[in-house]
């Protein structure tokens, strides 16, 4: 019975969504620090958009490397970065309204940026990387 577990978690663990999901974890935490990081020096919106970009790129790398397993290209790293825009603008319109009209405090709304756009990413990510690459 153990064996049929231990095979069926590293199934799951193969799977490019499981992959997507660790090394989003990953890239959350990393930029979730310096986000914080950077509120003590800063107002929230620089806060968020230095942090954004760093997530960008950590995600890129995450991804072709843990996730997809891409071939370096430029055309997937010019392209990449678009997957994002529309998250950064999702993303940022979340954090205001999070702030701005709900009153909530700037220090949970990255969380639920997150849960918004997971999987939506997931998807425009997975078609760079294996379409475009």
């Amino acid at each position: 019975m153990s064996d049929s577990r231990s095979l069926l978690k590293m199934d799951l663990l193969n799977k490019p969504f499981t992959k997507f999901i660790i090394s989003g974890g990953i890239n959350t935490i990393a930029t979730y620090l310096v986000y914080l990081l950077l509120l003590t020096i800063t107002n929230y919106q620089i806060s968020y958009t230095v942090s954004y970009i760093i997530g960008i790129l950590l995600s890129y790398y995450l991804n072709k490397n843990f996730v997809f397993k891409a071939q370096r290209s430029m055309k997937t790293f010019l392209v990449y970065p678009l997957v994002y825009l529309a998250q950064y603008l999702l993303g940022f319109f979340i954090t205001w309204f999070w702030i701005e009209t709900l009153k909530l405090s700037p220090i949970y709304s990255p969380i639920i940026v997150v849960a918004f756009s997971l999987p939506i990413t997931f998807l425009l990510s997975r078609f760079v990387f294996t379409k475009l690459s």
